[in-house]
């Protein structure tokens, strides 16, 4: 459901829009734009955001499902806050922000998950193996990782936990900018999506 911020039905909101804190790593748009297309979401999807961060994927998807249930999981209470003023900017009212450390904070969520994106958080196999005991029969999990550690320890956990229908994406991502005189094109940070799905 558009807001007056950003009026329009499909997802990719300029990063600029949202209130962003020191040092607090967000989701760039077009990264922001595959985890979400990954996410496979339904309209009434419950989703798990565990490393929140800004809220861009919450506010995102709160916006383009506006049945769905989103719970957005950071454990700073300034982040957490930030993800809270992010939402009423964009008036997305079907996030639920709560302030705690995953994996250990997870058996307090009151529904359980069809869909989880894990952004950060650590140790990142630990959360994978916590989340994968909620989710369903067919739930799916989107994992992020900026480096090759993180991309080992994912694959990793995937396999030990038998997910099926595993992807990996690599996004490679230039922007046009402005230096100077002259315009170039400058590279986004690579981020590694790693996707895959519970065994029936």
């Amino acid at each position: 459901m558009p807001s007056q911020l950003w009026p329009y039905v499909t997802p990719g909101i300029p990063d600029e829009l949202f209130e962003h804190l020191p040092g607090i790593p967000f989701s760039q748009r077009e990264v922001r734009l595959l985890l979400i297309s990954q996410l496979r979401l339904k309209p009434d999807s419950v989703l798990w955001d565990i490393g929140a961060g800004t809220g861009t994927i919450p506010i995102e998807v709160g916006l383009l499902c506006p049945s769905a249930q989103i719970i957005a999981v950071e454990r700073d209470e300034e982040v957490a806050n930030l993800i809270k003023r992010n939402c009423d900017r964009f008036e997305v009212t079907n996030v639920e922000v709560i302030e705690g450390n995953a994996p250990e904070c997870l058996h307090d969520l009151k529904v359980a998950p069809h869909r989880v994106c894990i952004e950060g958080g650590r140790p990142i196999q630990d959360i994978l193996q916590a989340v994968w005991d909620y989710l369903p029969s067919s739930g799916r999990v989107v994992a992020t990782a900026a480096n090759l550690e993180g991309l080992y320890a994912i694959s990793q956990s995937f396999s030990q936990l038998r997910a099926i229908n595993i992807e990996v994406v690599q996004s490679a991502v230039n922007r046009l900018e402005t230096r100077g005189y002259s315009q170039t094109f400058a590279a986004v940070d690579p981020i590694f999506i790693l996707s895959g799905e519970k065994l029936d």
